[in-house]
């Protein structure tokens, strides 16, 4: 667990420092733009190659289906999210950022399809196999587009780079690996495919859309004003991301709790839970909006340069945004862990439903603070709807004794 941690953190934090990065290196943050639109592109699409089934596959003690199948599943669902991630890119950004968003798309997604081979590895108790993975992707990455970038400044090239590390990667330390546990033969038969795709489709259409929900405005700035007002904003935001990761660290380890309280009709200890894990995500906000206050401006000009300085006036609307955001994912997990999928589904169409009707006038009337005024609008209304169902399971276990 700690080598998996370990290698979470790794890549998180790499991939956090490429924001930073292609800012210094390029000297204007037009490159930074189309690195947040491909990012933001490629989120929307994530769910659907990752297709919850991670879990699946690591729960599946009985071993129902073999390596083999999932990694063939895995690029079944891949082609599917490549396909429909490359016709929506070209039908909603600019010509000149396709390559980039086609290729780092690519960048991530084959290292979705190294995870099945992780999950073997977490099936037969050899997680340091995978945080070793991690971390030798993260800095690896990195560092190829370190120096690809300042050599060529070609973020394409960068880009590229980092899909051949990665594939290097699985192909060379993983796969061996994972094959220790047992041949890896591809394929899967046409009534495992469905009945797959089928039982696990509510909960990845739900993920598409909260996915989907602080994309929308994201890519409506850099239609309405320019890659580089999408970089500008990206970067003032990408600190404030510590929110939703200290809350996640927060809830996570007790979603198990809650659902076996849930089970057990324990109502009073389910909701002391709740209202602990609710109070920890307001005081981490509330602690991150005050150091923000004081030490933010400091903060953005030391990781991006003075040129960042007169959009510090970004920071507090963003992290009001990611503190609502934190709440939203806590909210929709839990409605996950008590089996609630359409709660989960409904709360994350609400929210997407509310981004994209939000994200032209708010953008129009607010420029760049429209984005997290649109955030901060579309996961509230998740919330209430989240709530309303909660309230309902809760209500459910009083009847039940």
């Amino acid at each position: 667990m700690l080598w998996n941690s370990a290698g979470s953190i790794t890549v998180l934090a790499c991939q956090w420092l490429l924001t930073i990065v292609v800012v210094r290196l390029s000297g204007d943050y037009e490159a930074a733009g189309v690195l947040s639109l491909a990012l933001a592109v490629y989120n929307i699409f994530a769910p659907i190659s990752v297709y919850r089934m991670y879990v699946y596959q690591v729960s599946d003690v009985k071993r129902e289906n073999t390596t083999g199948e999932y990694l063939t599943f895995r690029l079944v669902t891949t082609a599917i999210a490549l396909t429909a991630l490359i016709a929506y890119a070209a039908i909603t950004c600019t010509p000149s950022a396709l390559p980039a968003i086609i290729l780092f798309a690519l960048y991530r997604l084959s290292a979705r399809i190294i995870e099945v081979l992780h999950g073997a590895d977490q099936l037969n108790g050899r997680m340091d196999y995978i945080g070793k993975s991690m971390i030798a992707q993260g800095v690896l990455c990195f560092a190829e587009f370190c120096i690809v970038f300042a050599l060529t400044q070609n973020l394409e090239l960068a880009i590229g780079g980092m899909v051949v590390v990665t594939c290097l990667i699985g192909l060379l330390y993983d796969y061996p690996r994972a094959r220790q546990f047992g041949p890896i033969r591809f394929g899967i038969s046409r009534k495992k495919t469905h009945f797959l795709l089928l039982s696990c489709l509510p909960i990845v259409v739900a993920a598409v859309a909260c996915n989907a929900a602080p994309s929308a405005p994201r890519q409506v700035l850099a239609f309405l004003a320019s890659d580089s007002a999408l970089g500008i904003y990206t970067s003032v935001a990408a600190p404030v991301t510590i929110v939703q990761m200290g809350a996640s660290y927060l809830y996570n380890p007790l979603l198990s709790i809650i659902s076996a309280d849930y089970a057990a009709g324990r109502k009073r200890k389910l909701l002391t839970t709740l209202a602990k894990i609710s109070g920890g995500i307001a005081l981490i906000g509330v602690v991150c909006a005050l150091g923000f206050q004081l030490c933010g401006a400091w903060i953005l000009v030391l990781l991006f340069g003075p040129s960042i300085e007169p959009y510090t006036y970004l920071l507090m609307p963003a992290i009001a945004s990611t503190i609502v955001c934190a709440y939203f994912w806590f909210l929709d997990n839990v409605l996950v862990a008590l089996r609630s999928f359409r709660g989960s589904f409904v709360s994350n169409i609400g929210a997407l439903v509310a981004s994209l009707a939000l994200s032209y006038p708010f953008i129009s009337l607010w420029n760049m603070n429209g984005v997290s005024f649109t955030c901060i609008a579309a996961f509230a209304i998740g919330v209430l709807l989240g709530v309303i169902y909660l309230g309902k399971l809760i209500k459910e276990m009083e009847g039940n004794g």
